[in-house]
């Protein structure tokens, strides 16, 4: 994950860091999204995070787009989230 090894840990707490990367890991190994429900759990809660760090303040829109984007395209098709909009 190149966009969160680029914000650095300044950017992040451990924490949300460490529910970002659980979210890929269960993205790459996941075959069929719509089908593996920790999966989606775990994109709703980066997608739940980046809302959270945007309307705190701490992060600009478009960087937390554009990290929900890199996390979804861990997936193997497009997540549903993304599909509804």
């Amino acid at each position: 994950m190149k966009t969160l090894d680029d914000m650095g840990p300044s950017k992040l707490l451990d924490s949300e860091q460490q529910r970002i990367r659980y979210a890929a890991d269960n993205l790459i190994f996941t075959k069929n999204l719509s089908a593996d429900a920790e999966a989606c759990d775990a994109l709703d809660d980066v997608a739940a995070l980046c809302r959270t760090l945007v309307e705190n303040g701490r992060w600009q829109p478009e960087t937390a787009m554009r990290l929900l984007d890199d996390v979804c395209e861990c997936g193997p098709d497009s997540p549903v989230i993304l599909q509804a909009a």
